[in-house]
């Protein structure tokens, strides 16, 4: 099975901030590819379904950022399970101007302690991450204290931006899906 986990903070008061992208485009792919509704699944809520003939779940952590990578401790135990064919981490990249995304199979979480976590309950970095581009173009718009900027609502002309890659974000993942991290990556990994 494919794990898709978007990263994100739960609760009303995160949703339109720029730390949930991934939260966004895991719930845009559960409505393109026509799961169920996300339900309770341990410190998480996920759903599953086909595309194509593999059997993908779409995970949103309910463990906040820093902790993200708890909803991972399940999979680890499943035999014939590898996270570096087996899941894909989506997730904000503030070092990544809007409009663009980069996908890898491995890499550093930098500063990202989503990413940090996920490789601390991995004990690898060696599992591919798709990293949606969180900076602002327009130079005068400035980040500021790092933390208050990902926290903060995303405004909507930047958002717009964000949902515009949506169509190629799919086709990334749909790839990656299909055809493995390799291939995706050489393909559409910008």
């Amino acid at each position: 099975m494919k794990v898709i986990v978007g990263l994100g903070n739960p609760g009303r008061e995160y949703e339109a901030t720029r730390h949930n992208v991934g939260w966004w485009l895991v719930e845009h792919l559960a409505r393109r590819w026509h799961f169920e509704p996300f339900r309770k699944d341990g410190d998480a809520v996920s759903t599953t379904g086909l595309v194509g003939t593999k059997k993908v779940k779409l995970v949103k952590p309910q463990t906040y950022m820093n902790k993200s990578g708890e909803v991972l401790r399940s999979y680890l135990k499943r035999e014939g399970w590898s996270a570096a064919q087996d899941l894909l981490v989506v997730v904000d990249e503030v070092a990544v101007p809007l409009g663009e995304y980069r996908l890898r199979a491995a890499g550093s979480p930098g500063g990202h302690n989503g990413l940090k976590s996920v490789e601390a309950h991995l004990k690898t970095a060696a599992y591919p991450r798709l990293r949606i581009g969180i900076k602002p173009i327009d130079e005068r718009r400035q980040i500021g204290d790092l933390a208050d900027f990902v926290l903060h609502p995303m405004p909507r002309d930047e958002r717009e931006l964000v949902e515009g890659l949506y169509d190629r974000l799919t086709s990334a993942v749909e790839l990656w899906i299909a055809d493995g991290t390799e291939k995706a990556v050489s393909t559409l990994g910008r």
